[in-house]
Formats: C-alpha cells, structure tokens, sequence
C-alpha cells in the first residue's frame, strides 16, 4: 500500500467513501503547496540515536525584566547546556488563555510576551527543537470559537454539541470538571463539548475540514522549524455516542493520516503521543507495522508514563523489584519517551496493574506529606480516584522537612541516572536540571496545584546560585551535565539498542545494554537504597566473558571479572555504567 493509498482508506474511514475523492483532492491541494515552499530549503532526514536528549521548559522558564524570554532561554541553553542535550521542547508559546498555554487562542502565533517566529527559528540552529500541537482542543477566546458564537461560516461546525439523545455515560473523564458548557450562541444557548475545562473547546473531527486545518497547521510547524511534533491530549480526540470516548479507532485513524502526511512531505519529522493512560493503551500508539519495514504506522515516539510513578515507588520503598520487573517486560514495540519529571506532575493511571493500589495510596500519602498536592478524576460510577501528583520531583524523593544536602543530591541524580540509562529517549524537565523544590508561593497565585512544578526562574539571581559550586542547583546541574555528556559518547545507549534486566536483587536496578554492532556492552546499576551494598553477576551472563577488566563510566574505576563473576561494592544511592574497557569508552 502506498502512503497516498495510507492516507485515502484512513480517510474513507473516517468519513465515507463518497467523500474520499473530495478530502483528498483537498488535502492534495494543501500537500503539494507545502512541498513546493519546502523544495526552497530541503531539511535532511536525521535519525535518533545515543545523542539525543529533549530539554523540556516552557518559554518563559527563564526570564530577564525587558527582554523577550526566548532570547533569555536560548542564552541559558548557549550558557550552560551547549550539545549536552539534543533537542528542546518549548511548551506551548502560543497566545493563550488558560492552562499555562494549552488554551490556545492562535494555534499559528507566538506570544508576544515571549517573542517571535524568528526567536523560535533562532533555537532550532542547533538544537532540535519539539512544538505541541494542542489540537484536541482551542480556547473560547479564539478566533474559531468567537466566530462560532456568531454563527459564522465554516465555524458552526467545527465544534461538539451532542444531541440530547446521546448516550455520554461511558465518557471517561480526565478531570472532575462538567463535560458539557453552556454558552450563548446567535442561535440560543447550546451545550459545547469540553473534556479539560470551559476554556478548551473540542473540535469536531467528524467535520474533515477540521482535519485538513490541522494538517495545514502540522505543515506550517514544520516549516517554522518543528522536527518533533507532540500530541497533546491525543487519546480524546474522536466522540461517539455510547462509547468511552477515549482510545477510539477513528482517533488512531486521524493519527494515521497525519503520520502518512509527514511520511509523504517531511519525513523527518517525528510524532510523539502523549497519552497519560495504562500501558497497554499507551503502546497502542505505536500503531501497526509497516509491511516489509520496521517501523509502524502511527507515532515513531511514545511517552513512558509508567516510568515516573514507578521510580518513586523504587526509592520510596528502596526496593527495584517491581520497576525491573516492568522493565523485563518491554518488549521493543517502539522508541520510548522516557521521563519522570514534567510541568504536569506525576501520574498515577499508567501505574494501575503494575503496583497496587496500596502502593499508589502510599505514594499518594506520601506526597502530601511532602508537601505535594493531588489531583483527581472522576469515575463513571461518581467516585474519584487519584489522578495525577502535585509535586517537584526532587521533593517527591526527598522530604522537604528532613534535608539531608549530600543524601538527597545523591537520591536524585540516582534517579535520573536509571532513566538515562533506559533504551529510548530521555526527556528532561528543566526543574530537574537544578533539583528545584515545590513552589508554595506558585500555587498561591494561580490556584492551581500544578503550578507548584512550574516556578519561572530570574535568570541573574540562577546565574548568581550557579556559580556557587556548593548550592543545591549547581551540583545537581553539574552531575546531571556529567550524566548526559558521557552518555551521549555510549553506542549502547542508542534508543533502540537492547537493554535486559540481569539481577533480582531489590537493592540494585541493574539493566544491560548492548550497542546495535554489538561491539559495545554496558552494564547500569543504581543502589536504590540509604545504604552501602554487595552487587554480585554470574558470568557468563548474555555472551559476557568469563574473564574481563571493566570501567565505570562515570567514576573511571576499574573491575575485574574473575571466577566467573563480576562484584561491584556500590555505595548509599551510587550509579556505575561499566563498559568493557577496550569498547565504547
């Protein structure tokens, strides 16, 4: 099957046979305009690999009074990271009205306050550079929906106004805000789709000039500089009556078009899904294979979401067991996105069926002892249950109440040093960079309990706490930059390169990766517990020698494998990456 005929049998899904010719002589038009535009300034394919790391902030993350946050941010990124990570993801810099910018009010504006196109352009010189495409919903304040209000052709249909007789008690709800919001039209009061908030309005994908609009908006992303674009939201995009309203196979569909839309003009762009559910779901949108390729036909990324809930769990209790567990378990369906830090917080869903719903409540007592908050859903059956935990990482490790510096640095690099260690693609929160602890203050001014992970930094007074070499911020910044800078030289660590649990010991998270030659081996291992302990691997184990000297990659000592076994003495919450020594190093 061709990717023309990808994309036309997707689209007679969705909305008929008879309407086939029609939306794709349509989306054809759009296609070939943005190819002839593209042929101008042809952007080469650039593949993932051991280098890549995604630096996640919003624009305003950083900021100096009187000068455009984005020229700030690029300062920051030329002052202290350089190559150190590959990739930045700007969260929405869109005009926005709401959800710290996932209410877009202009899906093609950058916010004044931030900057210009041109200042977004500037980061993508050397870096790749991430956009949201925030395309479940639109803020009430948008043109597109103002223009609804009034009646205005084509807007009287791009949004959702069920008929009384739909069946909505299956919907699954994200949040315990009312689904439907009344509003005042020119044709009298109507009742619009809203599954986050009343500021984001659903749009109708069942109308296709919603669709086209979008792939007209993915298009003129990647022409400002997008070499990843990340569905926000993604799971909720398609409604039926009756059904759940959530993973349904016309949202894969519309994930379909707009893959093959990029596979056909600009393959060098990736989609990443964000779908903030169980794992089994959550692998979904990978999609299916691609006859006689490797690869599949929906999201070359996915976002790890059990990976955060489980870390937390893993030094909480300062047991790796269910975390190797799970991690035996991934089964190379596709290229991870793994994270466990980011401006939402910690969800607590993707965890269900790996840890139990003791061990949820725990973590759930826990970060409100630390000074956290919780976030719930609403259940079908009216109750509420945990939905997501309010809390900067760093504080979800270590309670604020009982500081330890030196232990609780060490707690938090150890676990950031797992998840570098994981086959895919590491995504880094910017408050994990300085170990930043819960804004208090944050969430007084908005109401909100994620702001407490979305504290905006003056850059003089960071640079100031950064030249201070004992500071909280400069020591997690440094042996964080050390992490990625010696991982980024690994072959191992390729984002598809094998990885294998190789021990059952509850004290150490030990995983094998070997580069995809072969030619490189390194085995990670995290103590994930306050106290000192024994490593112990019998060899030969996965074609390892019997007999073999090994460095640490990140403290440069070295082992010896003798009599068929390797032992490591790792102190209170070390990291070691042992490599062979005549490989990758």
């Amino acid at each position: 099957m061709t990717i023309e005929e990808r994309i036309r049998y997707h689209i007679a899904f969705l909305y008929g046979e008879k309407k086939t010719d029609q939306i794709w002589n349509e989306l054809h038009t759009i296609l070939d305009e943005f190819q002839k535009r593209a042929a101008q300034n042809p952007i080469p394919a650039v593949g993932l690999d051991e280098r890549d790391a995604i630096l996640i902030m919003y624009g305003d993350s950083i900021q100096t009074p009187g000068q455009p946050s984005l020229e700030v941010l690029k300062e920051f990124v030329e002052t202290y990271i350089l190559d150190s990570v590959s990739g930045i993801h700007i969260l929405p810099f869109y005009p926005y009205s709401s959800d710290d910018g996932f209410s877009v009010i202009d899906f093609r504006q950058v916010d004044p306050s931030l900057g210009g196109w041109d200042d977004v352009i500037a980061l993508g010189k050397n870096h790749r550079l991430m956009f949201d495409a925030v395309i479940n919903h639109i803020s009430r304040k948008s043109a597109w929906f103002q223009s609804y209000l009034r009646g205005e052709s084509p807007y009287r249909d791009y949004f959702i106004i069920p008929p009384d007789d739909w069946d909505l008690s299956n919907v699954v709800r994200p949040r315990t805000l009312p689904l439907l919001t009344e509003v005042e039209t020119s044709d009298g009061l109507r009742r619009v789709w809203t599954t986050f908030s009343d500021d984001q309005m659903d749009l109708n994908y069942g109308n296709p000039q919603i669709l086209l609009e979008i792939v007209a908006l993915m298009l003129f992303y990647v022409e400002k500089g997008a070499s990843i674009l990340r569905l926000d939201a993604i799971a909720y995009l398609w409604k039926e009556s009756g059904s759940s309203c959530i993973h349904l196979p016309q949202t894969h569909a519309v994930i379909k078009i707009l893959r093959a839309v990029l596979d056909l003009v600009s393959p060098q762009v990736l989609l990443i899904t964000e779908t903030n559910v169980p794992h089994e779901k959550n692998i979904s949108y990978f999609g299916d294979p691609l006859p006689e390729t490797d690869r599949t036909d929906e999201a070359q990324l996915v976002y790890q979401f059990p990976l955060a809930p489980l870390i937390l769990h893993t030094f909480a209790s300062a047991d790796a067991g269910k975390l190797s567990k799970w991690a035996a378990s991934l089964d190379g369906c596709g290229m991870f996105f793994n994270f466990i830090a980011s401006h939402d917080g910690i969800g607590v869903l993707p965890a269900q069926g790996i840890l139990s719903e003791n061990e949820i409540q725990s973590l759930v007592a826990r970060t409100l002892a630390n000074g956290g908050r919780v976030s719930y859903k609403s259940n079908p059956d009216g109750t509420q249950s945990p939905y997501e935990l309010n809390i900067t990482l760093y504080d979800a490790l270590n309670n604020p109440a009982y500081q330890e510096p030196s232990r609780d640095i060490d707690r938090f690099i150890a676990s950031q040093a797992i998840m570098l260690s994981l086959a895919g693609v590491p995504g880094i929160y910017i408050h994990s960079l300085f170990g930043s602890r819960n804004c208090q203050d944050c969430v007084g001014e908005t109401g909100q309990s994620r702001s407490i992970n979305r504290q905006k930094f003056d850059f003089a007074t960071l640079k100031r706490i950064l030249s201070q070499p004992d500071s909280r911020e400069s020591r997690v910044l440094n042996s964080y930059l050390r992490l990625l800078n010696i991982r980024r030289e690994q072959p191992a660590f390729h984002p598809l390169a094998s990885q294998e649990i190789t021990s059952n010991d509850a004290s150490v998270f030990s995983i094998l990766r070997r580069s995809l030659d072969g030619k490189q081996a390194v085995l990670c291992l995290t103590n994930v517990t306050p106290v000192a302990c024994q490593f112990h691997l019998a060899l030969p184990f996965n074609q390892l020698p019997f007999n073999s000297a090994w460095r640490d990659l990140i403290d440069g000592q070295g082992y010896l494998a003798a009599q068929s076994s390797l032992d490591v003495f790792l102190k209170p919450y070390q990291s070691c990456w042992l490599s062979t020594v005549n490989a990758g190093s």
